[in-house]
């Protein structure tokens, strides 16, 4: 009897001496109260007023408080409130102390925030009796307020352990996409470092448009994926080293839709996405495009950014009909796009983020001009801004 069970930092189970506060501002009631506790192996803490009280409790936790109503300074209504407003103190049990016997004060001491009472003069049997009994309750508050601390430590654990999981899963995915959507390009471009250049342009230019990085990430793994269609257009027009002729053309037009029928009926936000892209990549804002002929805003937005971000990789890059445009030059066919080929809105993004753009185009070259393919840059350049 006497000691209470409580859990320490390291969360071993130790016995400690509960601590009793005896607030009254008269030392005869004082010394009587703590004459009454002693002997049941409590530490005894006192105050002589209010204030003291408050002082006391912020300097040494304690385990239950004796608390006289009628005191000057402040009276034990006022101790009570202040201790049951603190978050630090409200479970800490308050028995009044009182010769009041009017059920109003009684009311008032319970709206205060009362827990017990002990009238005057005061029985040492049911003193101790109540005093036991409110320590069981704090005891039990104490324990589940531990434990939802620990409760609280560990979800946070397992959610940083799940985001970090999630990331890897997201790291994984990306890879596999621009792998797999390399195998559509490897054909067509000297390298596969088209479809990271183009996917983080495209990024860019979504965060610079003030989208949500929600949106902007699901347009990073989508927009690899624009031209997965060319899977199925023979060699022999992909190949070609000059431009096409208008059959050849009506062939080449259907990887918009070879791309948009390998993606549909997907569940998953960014493979739906990807199948929008596909199919509107190739659409201009006059509505001379294709497949559809879709004009302005028609047009979705994620279709008119990664046909930017495509135009662009592939002006500055070399192809199988033609060498790599300067960026002066590239600069200057985009600006003669905007508001026929390309969203204005779109293009004066691309052109607010020239700075970003030219880093991606610098650090994804093209394989015969860098041995650099690494995972971790693609990732690093988006989630960095």
């Amino acid at each position: 009897m006497g000691r209470i069970r409580c859990n320490n930092q390291k969360g071993k189970v130790v016995d400690k001496k509960p601590k009793i506060l005896i607030v009254d501002d008269e030392d005869r009631n004082l010394r009587l109260m703590e004459a009454m506790l002693l002997p049941t192996g409590y530490d005894i803490v006192i105050a002589h007023d209010g204030e003291e009280a408050l002082r006391v409790i912020r300097e040494t936790p304690v385990d239950v408080i004796l608390l006289d109503i009628m005191m000057p300074k402040m009276d034990g209504f006022e101790v009570a409130r202040r201790l049951k407003s603190d978050d630090g103190t409200k479970i800490i049990p308050i028995v009044m102390v009182t010769a009041l016997q009017e059920v109003e004060d009684r009311i008032k001491a319970l709206e205060a925030g009362a827990d017990d009472f002990l009238t005057k003069p005061v029985d040492k049997t049911e003193a101790r009796a109540r005093v036991a009994s409110l320590l069981k309750v704090k005891a039990y508050n104490d324990h589940m307020r531990n434990y939802q601390k620990e409760l609280e430590s560990e979800v946070a654990k397992r959610t940083k352990e799940l985001r970090k999981a999630f990331e890897k899963i997201k790291s994984a995915s990306l890879e596999t996409i621009y792998r797999l959507t390399r195998a559509a390009e490897y054909k067509d471009e000297d390298t596969g470092a088209h479809v990271r250049r183009m996917s983080n342009y495209s990024a860019i230019i979504a965060r610079t448009m003030g989208l949500t990085e929600e949106t902007v990430g699901f347009i990073l793994y989508a927009a690899p994926m624009h031209d997965i269609g060319k899977i199925g257009i023979p060699d022999r027009i992909l190949l070609k080293p000059a431009k096409l002729d208008p059959d050849e053309w009506v062939i080449m037009e259907q990887h918009t839709i070879i791309g948009g029928n390998i993606l549909e009926g997907s569940d998953a936000g960014f493979i739906k996405l990807g199948e929008i892209v596909a199919i509107t990549h190739h659409e201009k804002w006059d509505g001379t495009g294709y497949p559809k002929g879709l004009n302005g805003k028609n047009i979705p937005l994620v279709g008119r950014i990664v046909a930017i971000a495509d135009v662009f990789d592939a002006l500055t890059s070399k192809r199988p009909y033609k060498e790599a445009f300067p960026l002066e030059k590239s600069y200057e066919i985009i600006k003669k796009g905007r508001g026929t080929h390309f969203d204005p809105d779109v293009v004066d993004a691309f052109f607010a983020s020239e700075e970003k753009l030219l880093t991606i185009k610098e650090e994804f070259k093209d394989e015969h001009e860098s041995l650099l393919f690494q995972m971790a840059g693609s990732l690093t350049t988006y989630s960095g801004q």
